[in-house]
């Protein structure tokens, strides 16, 4: 750990996140959801670079495996929601993905964004940030993300792995073993007994077994302090999905986690991170 001395102030440099020692928060790593997205079409160049512009720790992406073996960032199965054709992705070429408008939909200044690759996105990442890669089809795309990863010359902790199949994370670890591996959940209570589907030490459990380095968990009243306590307790530091109020935000990294995925993460920044 080094530090850096300003006039006024002290910034000490963790890892890749940069923590004010005035500040009254503990450090918090702020990360894009898609990007930017509340203001710029996600899972674009347009939205991935205005979360940088924001000063985001990291940004976080989806991706598919095309037809024809390319790496591309989009969230959903198929491309009816954005891009306007009621297909999957993976049953689409490149070439193909690369007709459909996906930006007009947010905003018209947006129109003509295309579909990007995952190479493009990774050659976007400023030095001391870091993308947060979710895979959203399977096991299928990771030897083509190890030769995207290898053939990019980042860093390995410029780059994490993300994604809510237990097996495809078991196996991202073992064939990307220098990178961080998060397996992401959300855990669902039942209406009329109130109870959660799983207990804290069944996610604890099973990302201990598979090697992970952490849990990425969707915002609800399953995350309390003592389930991150638990999960600290074991090695496995705890982010939390998508979370776009500063209050929220306030309140989960009192509780201690590591990191917050938002829509916003230049509102989150103005709270937590204010320029001196």
């Amino acid at each position: 750990m080094s530090c850096v001395r300003f006039p006024h102030f002290i910034v000490i440099f963790t890892g890749l996140v940069i923590v004010s020692a005035t500040s009254d928060l503990p450090a918090v790593e702020i990360i894009g959801h898609r990007g930017a997205s509340y203001d710029a079409p996600e899972n674009t160049l347009a939205s991935v670079n205005l979360a940088w512009q924001l000063n985001a720790d990291a940004v976080e992406i989806d991706i598919y495996l095309t037809k024809d073996g390319k790496i591309v960032a989009y969230h959903d199965k198929t491309t009816k929601r954005i891009g306007g054709r009621d297909q999957a992705v993976k049953e689409q070429t490149f070439a193909e993905l690369q007709t459909l408008d996906v930006g007009a939909w947010k905003n018209s200044k947006y129109k003509h964004a295309r579909i990007p690759t995952l190479t493009q996105i990774l050659n976007t990442i400023p030095d001391n940030k870091r993308l947060f890669i979710e895979i959203k089809c399977g096991a299928e795309v990771l030897p083509q993300l190890k030769q995207d990863l290898d053939a990019s010359g980042k860093a390995a902790a410029q780059t994490a792995i993300i994604g809510f199949d237990y097996e495809t994370m078991q196996q991202a670890k073992q064939i990307l073993p220098d990178l961080k591996v998060y397996w992401v959940f959300k855990v669902k209570q039942n209406k009329l007994t109130r109870k959660w589907a799983h207990n804290a030490e069944y996610y604890i459990q099973k990302a201990t077994d598979a090697h992970l380095d952490g849990l990425d968990v969707g915002y609800n009243k399953f995350v309390t302090k003592e389930f991150i306590e638990r999960a600290n307790s074991a090695g496995l530091p705890v982010y939390v999905w998508t979370v776009n109020s500063v209050k929220d935000a306030k309140k989960l990294v009192n509780m201690g986690v590591e990191g917050i995925t938002s829509d916003r993460p230049g509102l989150l920044n103005s709270a937590f991170k204010p320029e001196k």
